[in-house]
């Protein structure tokens, strides 16, 4: 099958082409980039020499690079993928959008959230964390990747919200990520004098993810819930982990809460369940497509803490638009991304 990538020069779009390459039934169609026309993508990202030697070309003409793919991948700022998805509507393109256009039931929320008028309010798009609506993205033609910080907090909390062993007021969740997640452009606080031997937090009380996240925990646990995001920057250069905190339901248990994370998650494969007491480390799950979830509780605060982590740009990103791909099309879900973190 044949795939094209809309701005394969960003971090997202990169890893998107080294794990293309690696997928047994994928072929590259086009890879895009308005800054970069014209140029081999193997100049730009010398790790990809002998494998991936393509020329970037315009997205300008959409109808051409549609009329080639069976499915384009597009890693774009938010406010460009409408655009492309409501032009390419009734085609026979499946559209995966890494940016943050699609992801909301209500556009409303989109537009409050991301000052942007939202161009395709109609679309009927399928939000694809691929463990949550594997369902939905097998039918759809139109997925909203989700966010990574948004991944790495849905999936620590999903199942004790749906199976009601926690109380769905004064959630806390707070992450930390990799540089890359702030994207490729030149930006003050990713530079190395800023970043380096340093810690912080940013986004307080208004980060874009915090909606996305509640969207997803209120379909959960059947109710709305609102909850306290804090996201901060690490030093390094890939990761999220997610730091969760939540009240107990009176009575619940270690085998509830033992068994809510197994009924969920023991079948699949990208999520290495740890068990209560172990702590993930982002350095277990680096290029790789796994989320390690780890969880313990605190009695003299009735508390539940889940911690997961995840590399950013794989399950975060690329990786999970490949398994959403390989869900869409039939394939078999882990086709392209089996290959184990690497280590050290």
């Amino acid at each position: 099958m044949k795939a094209s990538v809309i701005g394969a020069t960003g971090f997202a779009g990169a890893e998107l082409l080294r794990l293309l390459e690696e997928h047994p039934e994928a072929e590259l169609s086009f890879i895009t980039s308005e800054s970069s026309t014209g140029e081999n993508i193997a100049s730009m990202y010398p790790h990809l020499a002998k494998r991936i030697e393509k020329k970037l070309i315009s997205m300008q003409d959409i109808d051409t690079i549609a009329a080639s793919s069976d499915v384009i991948f597009i890693a774009l700022p938010h406010g460009h993928a409408m655009k492309i998805g409501k032009k390419l509507r009734g085609s026979k393109t499946k559209i995966i959008d890494l940016g943050g256009d699609y992801r909301f039931k209500d556009y409303r929320v989109f537009e409050k959230w991301y000052g942007v008028k939202h161009e395709d309010p109609d679309a009927d798009a399928v939000y694809g964390l691929t463990e949550l609506f594997r369902s939905e993205v097998k039918k759809a033609d139109l997925v909203a990747n989700p966010g990574c910080y948004t991944t790495c907090s849905i999936l620590a909390l999903s199942s004790l919200l749906k199976y009601g062993l926690i109380k769905t007021d004064g959630i806390v969740v707070d992450a930390k990520s990799g540089t890359t997640g702030a994207g490729r452009g030149l930006k003050l606080g990713s530079l190395y004098c800023s970043v380096n031997e340093n810690f912080h937090a940013y986004g307080i009380s208004n980060h874009r993810h915090t909606p996305e996240i509640e969207q997803i925990y209120s379909q959960m646990a059947g109710k709305g819930v609102v909850i306290q995001f804090t996201p901060h920057l690490l030093p390094a250069d890939r990761g999220i982990l997610a730091t969760c905190y939540a009240k107990l339901k009176d009575g619940v248990t270690d085998t509830q809460i033992e068994n809510a994370f197994g009924n969920m998650y023991a079948d699949e494969f990208f999520i290495r369940l740890l068990g209560k007491g172990a702590c993930p480390e982002i350095k277990n799950v680096r290029t790789s497509n796994y989320v390690d979830i780890g969880w313990q509780t605190d009695k003299r605060t009735g508390r539940i803490i889940v911690m997961s982590c995840l590399d950013n740009l794989v399950k975060g990103a690329a990786g999970q638009a490949i398994q959403n791909m390989n869900v869409m099309f039939g394939m078999e879900e882990t086709a392209g991304l089996r290959q184990l973190p690497i280590y050290p």
